[in-house]
């Protein structure tokens, strides 16, 4: 395991993340890797405490990598279905935190379709001057954390296995396509890759990007800088219309999911139509560079986001890496949390 300095309480944004915290993360999360690598794939670390899984939105990937990285680590889980707990009876959301502190909870995983409801967990915990962490594993279209820091360590472990850390995606060509708009993994992961140095072009049709972004776009589509990021001495986010330019040269395009259970006004024509346009396929990433990969968050629309035959070709698709990296970094985020609390 990685000597270093963990201070961080809660894990909720990307946004304030330093470069020595991403390398944290990495390092820990391939030293786990190596853990689940072998036969007895689980260690004492977070033996005696407690991991609530409040998932007050349907997850399958998330809930289950999670509970499964608490075991991994022998800590005891609890596992909070929304549908069938005392919130239809009217309890609120922070009683139910509170029912989940006093069971002896040490860290909360939170996941809302709301945005900010993990900042107001952590806040009211926080008030309480409880030791209690909370982990935001997903809350409405704000972001994504885990699945921002399982992309980036898929994607470092690919160059550097033994040795994954930010820098390495340094000048590297990232395209995000698709429904940047509602997507909270958008946002989670634009903050990663802007601080790792890379180039990143976002692609969507004009009703899918946010509208924080809509004014960096020219009117002939082409790309523009983002000035979000000052510091940095050359632009790093750039904004198209059309797929081809992001696709252009990539190294790396990562394709959302349309979050269609979010969309409350008719913001494509057809599916088919967005397909054709935006779609991933073999013949489209032929623009990237010869070893480009794809990855994909999951769950995959099928013919939509993403072919099935790229979406199963080993030689370029990374979506079964991040599923099996999800339960490697989860247990790091944990580990880092939990350690304090021994």
């Amino acid at each position: 395991m990685p000597t270093t300095t963990w201070n961080r309480h809660h894990v909720l944004s990307l946004a304030d993340f330093t470069a020595a915290e991403y390398n944290t993360v990495l390092q820990t999360a391939a030293s786990f890797q190596e853990v689940l690598s072998r036969r007895t794939k689980k260690v004492p670390t977070l033996q005696g405490q407690v991991v609530a899984n409040l998932f007050f939105e349907s997850s399958t990937r998330t809930r289950s990598s999670f509970e499964l990285a608490a075991k991994r680590l022998s800590a005891d889980t609890l596992n909070f279905a929304a549908a069938s707990s005392s919130m239809t009876k009217g309890e609120t959301i922070l009683d139910t935190a509170k029912t989940y502190l006093a069971m002896g909870t040490d860290i909360m995983v939170v996941r809302h379709r709301e945005a900010g409801v993990p900042n107001a967990i952590a806040a009211e915990m926080d008030r309480l001057g409880v030791k209690v962490s909370v982990l935001n594993a997903g809350d409405g279209q704000h972001e994504h954390p885990s699945q921002a820091l399982l992309d980036l360590f898929t994607i470092t472990t690919l160059i550097d296995p033994a040795s994954p850390r930010l820098e390495l995606l340094k000048g590297k060509k990232i395209a995000i396509v698709g429904d940047i708009l509602h997507s909270r993994v958008a946002r989670s992961n634009i903050w990663s890759l802007i601080a790792s140095g890379a180039e990143v072009h976002l692609a969507a049709p004009p009703t899918l990007l946010p509208k924080l972004f809509a004014e960096y776009i020219c009117e002939e589509s082409e790309v523009r800088s983002q000035e979000l990021f000052s510091d940095s001495p050359t632009p790093q986010l750039f904004l198209h219309w059309q797929l081809e330019p992001a696709l252009e040269n990539a190294d790396f395009v990562m394709t959302l999911r349309l979050q269609k259970e979010r969309m409350t006004a008719h913001l494509l024509p057809s599916l088919r139509e967005y397909h054709q346009l935006f779609g991933i396929t073999s013949t489209k990433v032929q623009l990237c560079k010869p070893n480009v990969k794809v990855l994909h968050p999951g769950p995959v629309n099928r013919g939509v986001e993403i072919s099935s035959e790229l979406m199963d070709d080993p030689e370029f698709s990374l979506i079964q890496s991040q599923v099996t990296s999800g339960v490697a970094v989860r247990m790091a985020l944990l580990y880092l949390l939990g350690s304090g609390k021994a």
